[in-house]
């Protein structure tokens, strides 16, 4: 033996140890992963052998291995059995490595489950703690199912350390094992009240983490919280607590009442800024209508986004866009303190500030804030900021169908010029808004046609697409929406001959293909008006010419020369349409790659063959209803279509689109065909270079080369507007009439203006909008007295008195029989481990058989165990505690468990003597143990009540009633249902007279009992109490006589008759139920009230 630990210890002298593995990875960075694999094939020797050191070891390399990456996955029994060693190191060690390593799919987690019961148990409380910590990270349903007892168990230890890793390990198990919840509450809530702060804070982020998926179920702990929240020091436990309340108040609005004194002596005692942030946030979530608390928050906000501390400032800003929601009048009187942080380095806070702006305008000074923001956009840096900037001014313009908008030129000239802003990628948003505008706003569809004509006549040089692009391609698709609007609303247009030929220049071709569509669906819509509106007959000479044209060289599709046309031909009047021009500017979308304008232009160009055939043959008539027909097909209105209309349209009845069309084909077709299917897919597909070289490009000879620069030098001598290199000499004085060398200038006669057309500014809106805010101050009479509820009229008609010029067609089309709903619920996700807790109502009293489930217990003889137990056998019980051989801990939880109105008596009897284990025997109330000692029935889990009578919600309702008795609802007024527990004396159902009559008359009322009490006071006060005190509802009251009703929660009836007896001077009290156990409770909570004797 002594050879073999020898030999053990000179094999360890040999091993890599963690030191020796991450000095060799950081040695051999170059042939990292051979070096990796060597010491895996060392590491798998190591596990073989029986020194549990070595194991240890290996397993703590394995864990280092497995954080840089590598799959350890084979080696889950050896973790496992380094899990099980008696040494603490060595366990400490592969708990590490599980938590690291395993998950809750595991199929080897079944192989902890003793081990981890028994590291639960152990004397020492880090090795418990060391199972809790790892069983965090790999709990599985069965293990929380199988250990929750054990956990349970360790909330009655005498260490706090374990019952704050036992309280905290529950909300795993709850995660996991969602039927632990019921039973385990009433012991979690006795944790909020623990003498240790530590188990105390424990309880309550457990808590909260609970009810932050469901806050209902959890009001009924407000009067502790609220105790907690008064005498607590530790800011972090108020934290949660305060986080808590925030959840709580906007269900239970008495609640906001009760808080509002210890929330204000917080916000101005505080020194903490992560506690007031939070006591700020829950003001604002249970108060939103007491102006008091709310301007103290706005003033207290004021001074966190002043800080210097960048994260103060955060916080501040998003507190303040929450108060805005429903006290904006509070936030814009800090405009200017939001605007100045548009100038903070921090990209972070700048949009919060753009987020906060977005409630802060109004109809008064939407033009003002939209002016700041785009000279701002102007100085601002970023790419990604100055789109945020973009879409934040879109966005404020546009909120509640453009509600703020008063002067819609003013919008579309603002849309113009973020299109014509560098640097920005938005186009889309921006031609989305114009399309939108133009299609709502009528009246502003002859402004935005005008625009829009001026952007296709100019794109050159707004959006610089020719050349060297050096604007974001997604601007360009503005001219996606110019396109749109001028060709849906032609009648607007200045000149639709002009923006037809815009349309089909050239340089279109090097515009998305998406946006070349729009150009050649619009040139036709462009067309159709003109011939509407034309008089048909061209002159002779332009129409044969053209007739010529067409038959000749554009039969079949193909395009040839066009002749030249002569002056005559070409200078008509503007009601004339010059096809030849258009047909010449269609050869380059007719040989474009894509189909589609491949497809629309041979339309345009086939259409105009047609007619144009009909206009050679002199068929004024045909040509007419040609033309007719063509503009009708474009002169229906287009409306707004809803966001939702596609999700609303119905399926078919049959129509199953998961279905395959066809049968799929096989594996095996596929792969025989796929040769085939690529070459036939290549089409319209551009080919590799590999496929289909280009042409050799003709090189020219030196010879060629010599006599091409020859010439460019003689074409540049006798150009008289190109600029030579000339001798310097001294320059001559020229007169003044002209007189000398150079000759006058002479006057050019263009047809074309050298100017480009401007567009139209904001900045004219905005002045004309200030000029009518400046108005003579008029004197008013001052009212002494204004009516209560109302604002004053600076306040309330600030929007109103606004000029609107135009008016918003706010009708959006949707599917037939469909309707515009609201925005979807949102529900948990289908992942979301708090799905399965949000259904469970822990103010349900627990059924009998609910309880958490719990292993058979085992024989054993070991008296020295602090839970072993000796049992016997009596005769009017089937198992009895007789004699307690634990320690004080024992006897500590014993006591405790008196208090709560359960048995805690050791009584001494002779029998048989059983030897159990038992996990808890606090968990014990009733229950039977056979001779083997396994558990057949567990009736009661938990502790009940002290006072039976006294439900959840009168406990609720008697801590919300301290703040306000008169104007506190009725308990039927209260928004949340909170059922009370199985002794409650509550009605829960009120019934009519003939009911009361019909059930007394039915004979379901077996069960009587009857009391008498001295005539010390009026029938109504003893009725008044007796309905207090029982929850019972007054059918009739006649004098000296009153019959009282209620209904428990088991559906058990209560009737009960005060009648007074002068002859014996007392008050007899007779009931009536169909339970014996509710007749004797009614009574016994009577006699209690009174203090008498049961007859």
């Amino acid at each position: 033996m002594a050879l073999k630990k020898v030999k053990g210890n000179l094999e360890r002298m040999f091993d890599k140890s963690m030191s020796d593995l991450v000095r060799g990875i950081r040695n051999n960075k170059d042939n990292e992963a051979k070096y990796i694999a060597q010491c895996m094939e060392e590491i798998k020797v190591e596990l073989r052998q029986d020194n549990m050191a070595v194991k240890a070891n290996a397993v703590a390399k394995l864990t280092y291995l497995q954080m840089c990456g590598y799959d350890i996955s084979w080696a889950g029994f050896n973790i496992i059995e380094v899990m099980s060693s008696s040494k603490f190191t060595h366990k400490r060690i592969g708990y590490l490595s599980a938590s690291q390593c395993f998950h809750a799919e595991l199929e080897m987690l079944m192989l902890t489950t003793n081990m981890i019961r028994k590291d639960l148990s152990s004397q020492n409380q880090y090795e418990a703690g060391l199972a809790l910590s790892a069983l965090a990270c790999f709990v599985s349903p069965d293990l929380g199912r199988d250990l929750a007892n054990d956990i349970m168990t360790l909330l009655s230890s005498t260490k706090p350390y374990l019952r704050k890793k036992g309280v905290l390990m529950l909300y795993k198990i709850f995660l996991t094992y969602p039927d632990a919840l019921r039973p385990a509450f009433p012991r979690l809530k006795e944790k909020l009240e623990d003498p240790d702060p530590g188990v105390q804070s424990a309880a309550v982020n457990v808590i909260c983490e609970l009810a932050r998926k469901n806050p209902k179920n959890y009001l009924s702990l407000a009067p502790i919280f609220f105790k907690l929240m008064t005498s607590s020091t530790n800011n972090w436990m108020l934290i949660k607590i305060i986080k808590l309340f925030g959840a709580l108040t906007p269900l239970e609005p008495r609640l906001g009442k009760k808080l509002i004194e210890p929330l204000t002596n917080l916000i101005h005692s505080t020194s903490a800024m992560s506690l007031l942030y939070e006591c700020i946030n829950t003001v604002i979530a249970g108060m939103p209508n007491h102006n008091a608390s709310i301007q103290l928050c706005v003033q207290k906000l004021r001074i966190l986004i002043e800080d210097s501390d960048q994260n103060l400032k955060y916080l501040g800003l998003l507190a303040m866009s929450k108060i805005l929601t429903t006290h904006p009048k509070s936030v814009q009187t800090h405009k200017d303190l939001v605007m100045r942080c548009l100038d903070d380095k921090d990209e972070s806070i700048r949009l919060r500030a753009l987020d906060l702006l977005y409630g802060m305008v109004g109809k008064k000074n939407l033009m003002e804030i939209v002016k700041k923001l785009m000279v701002h956009m102007e100085k601002a840096e970023g790419t990604t900021y100055r789109d945020e900037l973009l879409c934040k001014i879109i966005k404020i313009c546009s909120q509640n169908n453009y509600q703020h908008i008063t002067n819609f030129e003013w919008y579309v000239s603002v849309l113009v010029e973020l299109a014509r802003v560098e640097g920005l990628s938005h186009g889309d948003l921006v031609a989305a808004q114009m399309l939108d505008v133009a299609v709502r706003v009528h009246t502003i569809r002859p402004f935005a046609v005008q625009q829009m004509s001026l952007l296709l006549e100019n794109p050159y040089v707004i959006f610089g697409f020719s050349g060297g692009n050096t604007r974001a391609p997604n601007m360009t698709q503005v001219l996606y929406a110019a396109a749109w609007i001028c060709g849906e609303y032609i009648q607007f247009l200045p000149n639709p001959q002009l923006t037809l030929m815009h349309l089909l220049e050239p340089k279109v071709s090097q515009l998305p293909c998406n946006i070349q569509f729009v150009y050649l669906h619009n040139c036709l819509k462009i067309l159709s008006f003109l011939l509407s509106k034309s008089k048909h007959v061209l002159p002779t000479s332009s129409s044969e010419t053209t007739a010529d044209l067409l038959d000749s060289g554009l039969q079949n599709g193909e395009i040839s020369e066009k002749p030249e046309i002569s002056k005559s031909s070409s200078s008509h009047d503007d009601e004339f349409i010059d096809f030849n021009a258009i047909q010449e500017k269609l050869k380059v979308f007719l040989s474009s790659e894509e189909l589609e304008v491949q497809e629309r232009a041979g339309t345009l160009h086939n259409f105009i063959k047609c007619y144009v055939k009909l206009q050679s043959k002199g068929q004024s008539d045909d040509l007419a209803e040609v033309a007719g027909e063509l503009a009708a097909a474009f002169s229906s209105e287009l409306n707004p279509v809803a966001s939702k209309a596609q999700k609303k349209v119905p399926v078919p009845e049959g129509l199953d689109l998961d279905k395959w069309i066809n049968d799929p084909p096989s594996e095996s077709e596929e792969e025989e065909e796929e040769d085939d299917h690529v070459h036939s897919t290549e089409v319209f597909v551009k080919t590799s270079s590999t496929e289909y070289e280009r042409k050799p490009a003709y090189q020219p000879t030196p010879e060629e080369l010599n006599q091409q620069r020859e010439s460019r030098k003689h074409e540049q001598k006798m150009n008289p507007h190109y600029l030579k290199d000339v001798a310097k000499s001294p320059s001559k004085i020229i007169n003044q009439n002209g007189s000398g060398d150079v000759p006058p200038i002479a006057k050019l006669d263009l047809n074309v203006p050298l100017q480009i057309p401007t567009f139209a500014s904001s900045d004219k809106y905005l002045d004309e909008n200030k000029k009518k805010k400046v108005k003579p101050v008029k004197k008013a009479k001052k009212s002494k007295k204004k009516k209560k509820g109302k604002k004053s009229s600076d306040e309330e008609d600030d929007e109103e008195t606004v000029e609107t010029f135009h008016v918003v067609n706010t009708a959006i089309e949707m599917p037939e029989g469909a309707t515009l709903s609201d925005t979807e619920e949102s529900a948990l996700a289908e992942n979301d481990p708090h799905r399965a807790l949000a259904d469970i109502d822990l103010d349900m009293p627990l059924h009998p058989g609910e309880n958490i489930p719990s292993p058979a217990h085992r024989i054993s003889k070991q008296s020295g165990d602090p839970f072993y137990l000796k049992m016997t056998k009596d005769k009017n019980h089937n198992c009895d505690i007789r004699e307690e051989d634990s320690a004080k801990t024992t006897e500590k939880s014993h006591k405790k468990h008196k208090k709560h109105g359960k048995s805690g008596k050791l009584k001494k009897t002779k029998g048989n003597d059983i030897d159990l284990l038992i996990e808890d025997p606090t968990q014990i109330s009733q229950g039977t143990v056979t001779q083997n000692g396994s558990s057949q029935l567990f009736e009661e889990l938990i502790t009940p009540m002290e006072d039976n009578s006294k439900s959840v919600q009168d406990y609720v309702n008697n801590f919300l009633d301290d703040l306000d008795p008169i104007t506190t609802p009725t308990t039927t007024d209260i928004q949340h249902d909170i059922t009370p527990a199985e002794d409650s004396g509550r009605a829960s159902k009120n019934i009519s007279s003939d009911e009361f009559a019909d059930l007394l008359a039915g004979g379901e009322l077996k069960f009587k009992k009857k009391l008498e009490i001295p005539n010390d006071m009026e029938v109504k006060k003893v009725v008044s109490k007796i309905v207090k005190k029982c929850k019972m509802q007054v059918i009739e009251n006649a004098q000296g006589c009153s019959s009282l009703y209620r209904v428990t929660s088991k559906g058990f009836h209560v009737c009960l008759l005060v009648k007074e007896k002068r002859k014996s001077s007392t008050i007899s009290i007779e009931g009536k139920s169909n339970s014996e156990d509710a007749m004797k409770r009614t009574i016994k909570d009577i006699t209690k009230l009174f203090k008498l004797q049961e007859s």
